[in-house]
This record gives structure tokens, sequence and C-alpha cells, in this order.
């Protein structure tokens, strides 16, 4: 006795018949009497024919991939390593428990924007025919526009949630904004602000969430396009509780410090690393006492080429409680880490000076700009007479005071003592940079092309997925330092020629694999495929 696979071409359907070999004493040959017993359902598994009453029992399901219905040649090695990374991640598996009418579609979606790049939605079809993807058909535009609209909020947020719960529980997580400029006068938060691309486009804000050891993103908030840093902090706090997340450990640029901020990560009993001004107050009080002593041998680090300095200061702490009425005010503990850097000090004197001759050269042509009044005044002495001119004289004192900084700067924390831990803890943050330009090169999010709410929350949701790839690609290609023999591209290239073959009633078959793809499937971690 064995079991048949038969694919209706019709309806794609394909049926299972348990065959049994018997000798026909009369024709004097061996002969196979077929009987169905029912039919596979998308997953492989078997569903029994109703016209059996007791149906017989089969061996369990292997897990694989389903016999084809179709005769297709594709190409499969890069798409097959997106989807083992999506099984290392949980991503499929998450978006499966969220998204679970839809999530075959995002990854298709994703894998795609990820393979061509800079490419719109209008070219999946042509990709569709050549690429095999999870998914499996085609999703032509109008119904990518559909999918974007059907992400829920409470759907994101869930696969926010389980996403979060897989990365490293002790990881300070990297938060940085971005600006996407865009063309539409419908939607909402589109509005003019500070571009962090200098374009003069109105645009939207975004804001995303790293894990610095996992180097993967977790979380992202669409913002206004007015709305500054400094004002995201307490909704991002407000998120995370929501979330389910209390013990957070947040790496901030200076953008965001205010003391209302520090206050609340304080109350919230969040753990920080953030750089500051140090023209604040308080570090000048600390850097005034250092300034002299600080350049010496024992400062120096010779990695960063750099000397440091380590205060443990009080933090003046304030809480309003309206429920009381009152206002808490208390010392909490920070450590503020002090820097120079001679090259950065001689950075910022060459710009300074070129700055004093531009000004300089300004006045003694008379070529005076309004925007430059206040520094006329503050660095030079103008004087004018009918024979000699305008004489421009520097005053050294301002610009003495001017210079007295540079070189130096600062960052604060409630948790990290060492000053160099701190600074490489700070410097990694430059992977929520590097993935800002992931999103907007790569990912073609430079600027919007979508005019409805919906349609753009479910594109950045899809976009974000792919994003999540790319990062644990760009991680293991840094790491393993793959980046000497190939660029991104590169390498996807390589992998993305391996094809795949299906016919009808058999599973897919891998065609060759070279031991140069062999050696990148295990460098990134995933095995390679299975061929003959």
């Amino acid at each position: 006795m064995s079991l048949v696979y038969v694919t209706n071409k019709n309806n794609g359907t394909t049926y299972v018949y348990e065959s049994t070999n018997y000798w026909d004493k009369e024709k004097k040959q061996s002969r196979s009497k077929r009987v169905c017993i029912g039919k596979l359902d998308e997953n492989g598994n078997l569903i029994p024919s109703k016209r059996l009453a007791m149906p017989p029992a089969l061996p369990p399901a292997k897990q694989g991939p389903v016999p084809s219905s179709v005769t297709k040649r594709s190409y499969y090695g890069a798409t097959y390593l997106f989807d083992k990374i999506g099984e290392q991640l949980g991503i499929t598996a998450d978006l499966k428990a969220c998204f679970p009418e839809s999530y075959k579609q995002i990854l298709s979606i994703a894998y795609y924007l990820i393979l061509e790049d800079r490419n719109t939605m209008l070219r999946f079809p042509k990709w569709d025919r050549t690429h095999s993807h999870p998914y499996g058909s085609c999703i032509p535009s109008q119904r990518s526009s559909d999918l974007f609209a059907s992400v829920t909020e409470e759907a994101k947020n869930r696969f926010f949630n389980l996403q979060a719960k897989r990365r490293a529980e002790n990881e300070y997580w990297a938060y940085d904004t971005t600006s996407i400029s865009s063309y539409s006068e419908t939607l909402k938060q589109v509005k003019y602000g500070i571009n962090k691309d200098h374009d003069p486009l109105a645009q939207i804000n975004l804001a995303l969430l790293f894990g610095e050891e996992s180097g993967l993103p977790f979380y992202y908030r669409k913002l206004a396009g007015n709305i500054s840093d400094v004002k995201t902090v307490k909704h991002l706090l407000a998120d995370l509780g929501n979330l389910g997340f209390s013990k957070v450990k947040l790496v901030m640029d200076r953008g965001f410090y205010s003391k209302e901020n520090i206050n609340a990560l304080y109350q919230n009993h969040l753990k920080f690393l953030m750089a500051t001004k140090v023209s604040l107050k308080y570090v000048q009080e600390e850097l005034d006492k250092v300034r002299d002593s600080i350049r010496t041998r024992a400062n120096y680090n010779a990695s960063y080429q750099l000397h440091s300095h380590t205060i443990m200061i009080d933090w003046e702490y304030s809480q309003k409680r309206p429920y009381k009425g009152d206002v808490i005010d208390e010392k909490r503990r920070m450590y503020l880490h002090i820097y120079f850097s001679g090259e950065k000090a001689l950075e910022h004197e060459n710009r300074f000076n070129a700055l004093l001759d531009q000004l300089e050269a300004e006045l003694v042509s008379g070529n005076r700009k309004a925007e430059h009044e206040k520094q006329y005044a503050k660095y030079f002495e103008i004087t004018t007479t009918p024979k000699r001119g305008t004489k421009v004289t520097p005053k050294q004192n301002a610009i003495t005071q001017a210079e007295k900084d540079y070189g130096f700067f600062a960052l604060i924390s409630n948790e990290i003592k060492d000053p160099i831990a701190a600074l490489n803890l700070y410097r990694n943050k430059d992977i929520v940079e590097k993935a800002f330009g992931n999103l907007k090169e790569r990912l073609n999010l430079r600027r919007t092309a979508v005019s409805s709410e919906s349609s753009l929350e479910g594109k950045l949701f899809v976009q974000f997925i792919a994003l999540i790839y790319l990062s644990y690609i760009k991680k293991q290609m840094s790491e393993k330092e793959l980046y000497k023999n190939y660029t991104m591209q590169e390498l996807l290239d390589e992998l993305d020629v391996i094809e795949a073959f299906e016919n009808p009633g058999s599973a897919l078959r891998v065609g060759e694999v070279t031991k140069k793809q062999e050696n990148l499937y295990n460098t990134l971690g995933v095995m390679p495929p299975t061929t003959l």
C-alpha cells in the first residue's frame, strides 16, 4: 500500500489516494487500485474525505514544501535566505500571529522592496514572474494599496510587543528621529519643520528604536513634521508603557535633552545615556574644574584618540504630583562624562576662523548681511571714516571666549560609570542613522508616494519589516567582514541566481549551489538550501 498525490489543474487542489497493488488472475498481470482518502490543505495536512466513515490511519504529514500545482522555474536563493532569517528572528511567526490573513503578502512585498531597491509596487508583477516568494502570486498595485490600508494600529503594536520580547533583556535601545519629505496636501501630519536632509518640502517625522546589541529595530512611530525631537520623549515613554516594558535603557543624542525629559526618565525608573550641551551651567561648572588637567596621559584613550574624565554629580530632580497638589524636589545620582578631542578642537577652530574670515570680508567690502549683524557686533570693532573707509578690529576676548570649549563634549548617564564604556555605547547608536539611510535610499522612503493616511501607515509598516531583514544582514556582514569583498547588493545578487524548479505533484527542487554560495549562507548564519 502506498500514497499517491494528484493535483487538479483547474482548481489547484491536491488529492491523496491510497494505492494498492494486486494480481489480476484473468489478465495475468499486476494492477493497482486507487481510493481517494482526502485532500491537502495549504499547510500540507490531510483533510479526510467525507465519503469515508472511518478514514484509514495515515502517517503524520512531513513538514516541507507543499507539492506544486504548476510547472515553474524561478529565482530562489535570496528569498530562501529571507525565509530562514524570518524563522530565526521570529518575524514570520509574529506576523502570522498578528496578521493571519495577510502575513504572506506582507513578507513578499518586504522581500521585493529589499531585492528591487528604489522600485515602486508597479514593478512587483514582473518580479513575481521570476521569483519564488511566500505569497506565491502576483500582488497588483491596487491590491498592495488595499493591503497597506488593512494594517491596524492594534495588530502593529502587538507585533512590536512580540518582537521586543525577543531582544536582549538588558541591552540599551538607541532612539532617534528622521524627516521624510512629502508632496502630499492631504496627509494631516505633513508639516514644515527642521528637515534633516535639508529638503525644502513639507515633511513627516519618523521615530525609530533599535537594540544596540541585536542591531535590529523593533519599534517606530510616525510624527507630525513640525514636532521637535525633545517633545517626543514623553510619548515614547507612554508607548513603551503601553507595550508592557518597564525596565528600559535608552541612548539618545542631545536633541532630546531637556530638564523635563530627564525628570521623566527618572520618574519612570529608566536607565539612560544621553549627550548634552557643554554650555549648560552645571556642565560648565564641572568643566572649569578639569579644563586644564584633563589632558594627561592617564586620561588618554588610544582607541578613540581623546581624553576623558567622569564626575558623579547630583541631578536636581523635581516631580509635580497633581493628585496631591505638591512638588517633589530631590537629588538623584548622575554620572557626567567629559571628553576632549584635539581633532575635534582643530575642526571647530578651522570652521570658526572661516566664519570670521567671511564676516570680515563682508564688513570691508560693504556687503553686510542682515542675518550676520549680531555676529559683526560680537566679534569686531567697526569704525568708518571718509578717508580710510571701514576699519575692522577683532575683539580678541570675545573670540577667546568662543574658542574655550572647542574640542569638549559631554554625556550623562544614571547607570554607566566608565567614560569609555559610555562613549562606545553612544557611538554605536549610529546604527539608527544607517537604518534611516536604508529606509530612504534602498527602501524608497526618501519621499512619501501615498496620499491616504491608512496607506501611509501600512506602507511604513511593511518597509519597517524589510528594514529588520536588512539590519540583520548588515550586522552579519559587518561582524564577519564580508564588506571587504561584497556590497550588500552584490551579496544578494550572488545568492539570488540560485534557481528552484516546481512540477505538479512534486516538492520544490533547488538547483545547483556553489561552494562560494554555501559559504555565504553559513557566514550569514543560515543553513544552505538542500539540493539533489
